[in-house]
């Protein structure tokens, strides 16, 4: 199985591989909405979920695309969400796993309501009032045990290691 780090290969100098089974979609972009997208791959057509900063990235439709992906497996549903970059995906993907609260479309909203940078920032300051602008980010979700979320967020990531937290301390 893929899991941890692993140096260099077809995934980079560097990549956090965490066993998904899409990891990410080369083909041609059929439908784009800020939403979602339609890519065919090879005459299959994958429904993809986005958020805003990737649907200002994507090309115009007929056009090649890749979206790196997250596979979320649900009882009813499987359902797969892209991004443009692997910053976003691996926010989003620290997002649901680690702080409370948090399902794919609010990491989806988190990313379409400020940048990564902006977002690392926030938690890094202890922003409870700009996280809590975020549509589906209330000041209990924003405003939690800031725990591990600092340097998480400085490495790039937004959520503590041990157990689920919310972003960071209300003052």
């Amino acid at each position: 199985m893929l899991h941890g780090t692993r140096p260099g290969g077809r995934f980079g100098t560097q990549s956090q591989i965490h066993g998904t089974m899409i990891a990410f979609l080369h083909g041609t972009l059929v439908e784009a909405s800020p939403t979602e997208v339609l890519v065919d791959v090879h005459g299959v057509g994958y429904q993809v979920f986005i958020p805003l900063s990737s649907y200002d990235k994507l090309p115009a439709v007929g056009q090649p695309v890749r979206l790196l992906t997250e596979l979320i497996v649900r009882e009813d549903a499987h359902l797969l969400y892209g991004f443009a970059t692997a910053e976003e995906r691996d926010t989003f993907r620290l997002l649901i796993h680690t702080v409370n609260g948090i399902g794919p479309k609010t990491a989806l909203s988190v990313l379409s309501g400020m940048s990564v940078p902006a977002f690392r920032e926030a938690v890094m300051r202890g922003d409870v009032r700009a996280l809590s602008r975020i549509p589906g980010v209330g000041r209990k979700t924003g405003g939690a045990d800031r725990g591990g979320v600092e340097g998480q967020a400085g490495a790039g990531a937004a959520g503590g290691r041990n157990g689920r937290r919310g972003f960071c301390r209300a003052d």
